[in-house]
């Protein structure tokens, strides 16, 4: 995870000895920017404390076994939302959670100080080294355990990728009229302000919470595609129905 790289690098306390990835493209790219080195080995990854594996879920588990055989004494930690601490369980003495929840965009640069980072650990004295190490990138720590970080990202997905998905939705049906996504910007920024003050129940707006059907019909009228018309509708659905 290159901001998460990054933030770790920039703090004095922090050494990065190596970066591994499965791809030489990958890990040259961000040792590059980390000013480390790379291995595409697994064999040849360097003695270290600390091993944080930010990869995908699927490549997760099949890179726990062989890494924490070579390095049986080191602390491991992922930075999965959805995968349980206890994916490590058997395979290594210290390990724990270092979930930072964001969306990254490797050439996003982000204030990591300012992002929630959720922890968790096997044991109360790889708890004190988990929250040591992620209180020098982060000042938003929380302790949370695997069953409550599930339903964490569960929010995030919706918070952030479902709506991300609407936000390009929206910008499919202004493109082929010759509107500018951008004119969306100052409602978005304005949406997202008001939860800051409101909660998202107190904030809603739009047809759908008068439920003016009229309104609704005429707009799904408008739209092409199958799917998001279902997901108009569906969403116009539930705003009502929670209301």
């Amino acid at each position: 995870m290159t901001n998460l790289g990054k933030s770790l690098v920039a703090v004095k306390e922090n050494e990065i000895v190596q970066v591994w990835s499965r791809t030489e493209k990958s890990a040259k790219a961000l040792a590059s920017d980390l000013n480390t080195s790379f291995t595409t080995d697994i064999e040849n990854v360097l003695e270290s404390d600390v091993y944080i594996l930010a990869v995908k879920d699927s490549t997760l588990e099949s890179l726990i076994p062989p890494l924490t055989r070579l390095h049986p004494h080191a602390l491991f930690l992922h930075t999965a939302g959805s995968m349980p601490m206890n994916v490590f369980k058997g395979f290594a003495q210290q390990y724990g959670v270092f979930y930072p929840m964001q969306t990254f965009s490797k050439n996003k640069e982000v204030n990591f100080k300012e992002i929630p980072v959720f922890i968790e650990a096997n044991n109360e004295q790889t708890l004190e080294v988990v929250k040591a190490l992620a209180s020098t990138v982060s000042d938003c720590l929380y302790e949370l355990t695997t069953e409550q970080r599930k339903y964490l990202h569960l929010a995030a997905v919706f918070a952030c990728n479902f709506t991300n998905h609407c936000y390009d939705l929206a910008a499919k049906i202004l493109e082929p009229h010759g509107i500018p996504f951008s004119v969306m910007l100052p409602l978005i920024d304005e949406t997202a302000r008001k939860v800051h003050e409101l909660s998202p129940h107190d904030a809603q707006t739009g047809p759908a919470v008068r439920y003016d059907v009229n309104v609704i019909n005429r707009q799904m009228s408008l739209i092409d595609d199958e799917n998001t018309r279902q997901i108009y509708k569906l969403l116009s659905q539930s705003i009502h129905d929670k209301l």
